[in-house]
């Protein structure tokens, strides 16, 4: 393999993935890598309803895969390989990873999100013993059980409608009084004859022997304790962007996200950022797709211009 290329794209996400479409169209030596699953975070979605051109909806993972053809098939290259420091430099930029290290004269940072953790006892100990971030990977594993869903987002009952098809009941704990998920996700939560919420309450520390057998409560007004019996705890509070790496190179907000441009440019020239890994994203597939292609556009401008 190659050490230099015109340009890197960090993250196999849709928004790295549409980038790599456009630079590897535009025939230039283009270069993706990702740490996990080349399609990114798209593949845990069961059912993807939103996105253009699939009226009947698709699943995260065949759209992920659709994506992922159409970018190789150009010539893409890809790289299963960690990415740990990104140096900029005016001549070329330093990407360095699991694999060894790599220069471009762009490079395009798409590496997107992780699933924020709760942080309390026990979450670390019970991960894949009934702890998970993921109802389509392990809901199956909870047929006929009673599991509990934290949070209370899009994503939280998204969870929980999906669990809802397997599992006895599904506990909805929640620290405010009210969903911030959209209407259409409560109403259908709310219908569903599995489903339950619990109000105003956080999980403090998470039991089990072996596995999840139960999760202790606190009443957020009035501080009352109390235990859930569940075998199966699902955390869905929110995603933090994948920046570690970048050790103080970009300018990020205060969570971490790298503040850019409308064209996505990082304010080091060369360097671009496109995604929820974004300020400000929508954190969608469909405007991390037009992210990359943006991001692709003006990095092949920036390529012209050397």
């Amino acid at each position: 393999m190659d050490r230099s290329y015109q340009l890197i794209i960090i993250g196999g996400g849709p928004a790295g993935l549409t980038a790599g479409l456009y630079c590897a169209r535009s025939r230039l030596n283009t270069l993706l890598i990702e740490s996990g699953v080349i399609d990114g975070q798209i593949t845990n979605a069961e059912q993807v309803d939103n996105y253009p051109g699939f009226p009947q909806g698709i699943s995260g993972i065949r759209l992920g895969q659709l994506i992922h053809e159409q970018a190789t098939s150009y010539g893409l290259e890809t790289l299963l390989a960690e990415v740990t420091s990104l140096i900029p430099s005016q001549k070329h930029n330093l990407v360095s990873t699991s694999e060894g290290d790599f220069v471009a004269e762009v490079v395009i940072i798409a590496s997107g999100s992780r699933f924020r953790k709760l942080e309390v006892p026990g979450e670390d100990e019970f991960i894949g013993r009934g702890v998970s971030y993921c109802a389509t990977c392990d809901g199956h594993l909870f047929k006929g059980r009673a599991v509990a869903v934290i949070g209370g987002g899009d994503a939280a009952i998204t969870e929980a409608l999906y669990l809802s098809k397997f599992a006895s009941k599904v506990l909805v704990i929640h620290r405010r009084d009210q969903l911030r998920a959209n209407r259409i996700l409560q109403e259908k939560a709310r219908a569903s004859p599995k489903i339950e919420f619990i109000w105003d309450t956080i999980v403090t520390k998470i039991d089990g022997d072996g596995a999840v057998k139960q999760v202790k409560l606190k009443k957020i007004k009035d501080a009352t304790i109390s235990i859930l019996q569940v075998e199966g705890v699902f955390i869905a509070i929110g995603l933090e962007p994948n920046t570690g790496y970048l050790q103080r190179a970009l300018l990020l907000d205060k969570e971490g996200h790298i503040i850019t441009s409308e064209v996505m440019e990082t304010g080091i020239p060369g360097i671009l950022a496109a995604g929820d890994v974004r300020h400000n994203s929508a954190r969608q597939a469909i405007t991390a797709a037009g992210d990359g292609a943006t991001a692709a556009l003006s990095a092949e401008r920036f390529l012209s211009s050397l």
